[in-house]
Order: structure tokens, then sequence, then C-alpha cells
């Protein structure tokens, strides 16, 4: 329901009444996770619940709702003798709950909209439970930063630019990243007890003023990520820096640089998603290798109780 909440929001402001389909069980090769949400005001649609497989029969029971305001559960999958004609061909089963948008839904879409902490209750099935924002902390302000800050947003990270160059570090460049205007270190010192296990933090600019030193708060913090840019030659620089700090190879063990996945990019934006994937696939700890040639289930796990959405 998540990945819908601003469309959701400002349908229901703008005085449509909707109804709301959530998938809260998953088995199988299913293309959505459970959490996911499809919405239909009896006009038009918003989201997507199963990737195209089942939408149109999950349209259907949105109608009935609408007309009636009885929530509904159902299920298609490849134990449904009907499984194909609804269009379910991947193979997987998926559990689906259909309810009118209520008010404590909206209540809770506006605190994670607003990026608080909440739990959407969809049934008595399931609750979504709503983290805050996970911190993404960039240093440096530059044209990669740039790139990477607006790629993060749709992630719902909440982001901060650090920056000790006020000329480079201005709202007009990050429009919707919190900037700080100081020393790279002392800004993480002052963050220690809020960088957590869900924190990343990318080093962008390379300042051999402070960056064996930023590097080495980095990682004597508990961020699930720490990652820095530069050539393979300023990558063993910085190493033989950490170790004459005193920095164990089981710290530095941690370190992702260069940081990002070997796309080929180039570009900012090419990079920003070539470090976004890294982190994407770091967090869940996840392999990026190619799913083509793989084997066993593409979605992996079966999942029947509540999660925590990052």
């Amino acid at each position: 329901m998540l990945e819908i909440a601003d469309r959701l929001l400002a349908a229901h402001d703008a005085g449509r009444t909707l109804v709301v389909a959530t998938a809260i069980e998953v088995e199988g090769s299913a293309p959505r996770t459970v959490g996911t949400s499809m919405a239909f005001d009896g006009t038009a649609v918003i989201g997507s619940i199963a990737g195209g497989c089942v939408e149109s029969a999950v349209v259907g029971v949105c109608e009935e709702v609408l007309a009636d305001g009885i929530p509904r559960t159902v299920e298609y999958g490849v134990s449904d003798e009907s499984a194909l004609d609804v269009g379910l061909s991947c193979g997987g089963q998926v559990r689906i709950h259909v309810q009118m948008l209520s008010s404590t839904l909206v209540a809770g879409l506006r605190a994670t909209v607003a990026g608080e902490a909440a739990a959407l209750e969809v049934c008595a099935e399931y609750t979504e439970v709503v983290l805050a924002p996970a911190h993404l902390i960039i240093v440096g302000a530059m044209e990669f930063s740039t790139a990477l800050a607006a790629a993060a947003r749709p992630l719902n990270f909440r982001v901060t630019v650090c920056d000790p160059r006020p000329l480079f570090t201005t709202p007009e460049r990050f429009p919707d990243a919190e900037l700080v205007i100081q020393w790279p270190p002392d800004y993480l010192a002052e963050q220690a007890s809020a960088i957590d296990d869900r924190t990343v933090i990318c080093i962008l600019s390379h300042d051999e003023r402070f960056d064996a030193e930023l590097v080495e708060r980095a990682l004597a913090s508990p961020a699930a990520y720490v990652g820095a840019m530069g050539s393979r030659a300023t990558h063993e620089r910085r190493l033989g820096a950490l170790r004459a700090r005193g920095v164990s190879e089981q710290a530095l063990a941690r370190l992702r640089a260069p940081l990002g996945l070997d796309l080929g990019a180039s570009t900012p934006a090419e990079t920003a998603v070539s470090i976004l994937a890294e982190v994407l696939a770091t967090r869940a700890g996840a392999t990026a290798a190619p799913l083509t040639g793989g084997s066993g289930r593409i979605h992996g796990r079966s999942a029947r109780t509540p999660r925590a959405t990052h």
C-alpha cells in the first residue's frame, strides 16, 4: 500500500470513494510481494497488485465491495482450476484482501508519507509495520551526489548531503535533501548515536584532508553500508592510510570501494543506479547476480507474517 500512498491520499482528498485490494499472502513465484496494493474507485485503477496477472478478476471483486461495503478475501493460484482464466500463469499463489479505504488506513498512510513509523492493519491476518525511512548520508556535493540524492527518494530514503562548501551545497542542487555544511568527520561524530543498522553512508568526495578519518568513523558505526568513490589507485592509498590509523582488516572488509556494481555506468545518473543497486543487494543479503541462468524461486520466500517495510 505504501507504493501508492501519495496517489491514494490525493484521490481520497479529492473526494473519491476507494476500495483497496492488498496481497496478504504470497506463495511461489507470484510477481509481487506481500503488502502490494491496488485501488479502484469504480472508474479508474491506482497501482498494480500482481504484475498484470489477476487485476481483471480483482477489479470485479472491488466492484462488489464498492456496491455493498463488505470486505472480501480471495485467492488465486496454481491450485485454482480457473487460474489461467484470470491470468495467473507465473506459477504462484496469492491471497488478496479487498476493503473500503477506511479512515484508520488513511491516518496510517498520512503518517508514513510524513516519514513517521506506523502500523497499517489491513485485516486481522495482516498488519504492515512501517518503519521510518532509512537514512542515506551522502558526503560531497557534486554531480554524482545530485543524481544519487534524486534516485534515492523513490526508494523512500531520508537523504542528507554533507559538504563543507556552501557554494555547492545548495537547495537548488538538492531540493529534497537535508543539507549540512560542516566538516564531514565532525558531522559523523555528532550523528554517532543516530546512525543505526539501516543507515547508508556514501562518500563521493575524495578529500585527503579528511578522507581517512571520515571512512574510519563510518566503519566504526553500525551503518548497514559504507561505500566510497574513487579509482582503484585512490582506494589503495585510502587503505594504506586507514591501516596506518589502526583500522582492522575486519573493519576494512566492510568498505565498498570503489562503490557500486559493475553496470558499465559512467554518467552521474547511471552511477546512482549502480550504487543503489549495490545498497539494495547488501541490505537484502542478495547476490546481485543476474537472474538469467539462476535456479529456484525468483521472489524468494513464502510470506505469511507481517513484515517491516523499509
